[in-house]
């Protein structure tokens, strides 16, 4: 019930044009206690040995953090970049930092951190104390610059280069949570360096700025389904498929199969990070095409059956001409 009440307040927050007024006074509340946690972490900052880039946002999820962070990685490591990638491992067990192998589990380091060992295949470290994991990073000589995944209000770890990626779709009603889906007000984005705008769209598209500086565009378009779980062809285009989804806005995963001409029959839906227990697996493993998303499939892929296929919406990502020049012109600052 819980899960239907979250799904339905975010709706909310991407369909009104106004916060609920009900719940105004909470968002007050919120950005009080946001600002003040804010800066303490910010009194406390420190810098690291190697420089680092933050890739985070300010909305509640859904903004392509993830796939715009393996976009980033692949790019450096062209320009000729050792990245190594850190994350806070949401939805996994162990707050000491570790370095994600390629048997690491989801329950153990999260599922994010998981996603992006098998996507880069980059050293990848997870840890709750991102200041200590940065250090660990910077002595133990496997890279010379880092990626923080989700790193915008982790505000006690400095950093060259701040990206704050916005949907393309805006911010939804403006309000701060739980009115909106603001995590912090947009006055925030004034100490970001750089804002990019992410899309499941093809470049360049005309969008309604949210800040009175430059904003960058970007995009991750679905480039097909892979099984994940074997090597068998894809369902040909207009079949009926049926979708796993425990992500933040999981309608995107529903955009992306009816973008590739699929026909979405069923949709089963989960709280953000959920961890699948194998009753879950049961109920999904005889469907006919079942398809989830690459942050779903290393949860499920543990528990789900050798013979049968998971079906994974894999991504193309392509930035604005010039994005990442900008960004690698903040590191020789």
């Amino acid at each position: 019930m819980l899960n239907n009440i979250g799904r339905w307040l975010e709706r909310q927050w991407w369909q009104r044009s106004a916060p609920l007024p009900g719940l105004q006074p909470l968002a007050g509340i919120y950005q009080r206690i946001s600002e003040r946690h804010l800066q303490q972490r910010a009194s406390r900052l420190q810098s690291c040995a190697l420089p680092l880039i933050s890739v985070g946002n300010i909305t509640a999820g859904g903004s392509g953090k993830t796939p715009f962070t393996l976009w980033l990685a692949a790019k450096l490591q062209q320009a000729g970049w050792r990245p190594v990638l850190l994350c806070r491992g949401d939805g996994g067990q162990d707050a000491a930092p570790q370095w994600v192998t390629p048997s690491s589990l989801a329950a153990e380091v999260g599922d994010e951190a998981v996603l992006l060992r098998r996507l880069s295949g980059l050293p990848v470290m997870a840890a709750r104390n991102r200041l200590l994991a940065a250090q660990h990073i910077a002595a133990s000589g496997k890279g010379n610059i880092i990626l923080l995944d989700d790193g915008f209000q982790y505000r006690q770890l400095a950093r060259q280069c701040d990206i704050v990626l916005v949907p393309a779709s805006g911010v939804g009603n403006g309000g701060l949570i739980p009115a909106g889906p603001l995590r912090e007000p947009l006055s925030a984005l004034d100490r970001a360096h750089m804002i990019v705008r992410s899309s499941q769209q093809a470049l360049p598209l005309q969008l309604r700025p949210v800040t009175q500086g430059k904003e960058w565009q970007w995009s991750a378009l679905p480039a097909g389904l892979a099984d994940w779980n074997g090597q068998r062809p894809p369902p040909a285009q207009g079949s009926k498929v049926q979708f796993i989804a425990a992500i933040a806005r999981p309608e995107r995963l529903r955009t992306s199969l009816q973008q590739l001409g699929y026909v979405v029959e069923q949709g089963f839906l989960f709280r953000d990070h959920y961890r699948y227990q194998a009753a879950d697996i049961a109920r999904f493993a005889s469907l006919p095409f079942p398809v989830t998303t690459a942050k779903d499939a290393v949860k499920l892929l543990p528990l789900w059956p050798a013979n049968r296929p998971l079906w994974v919406v894999e991504q193309t990502a392509t930035g604005e001409q010039g994005l990442f020049a900008a960004i690698q012109s903040l590191l020789s600052v």
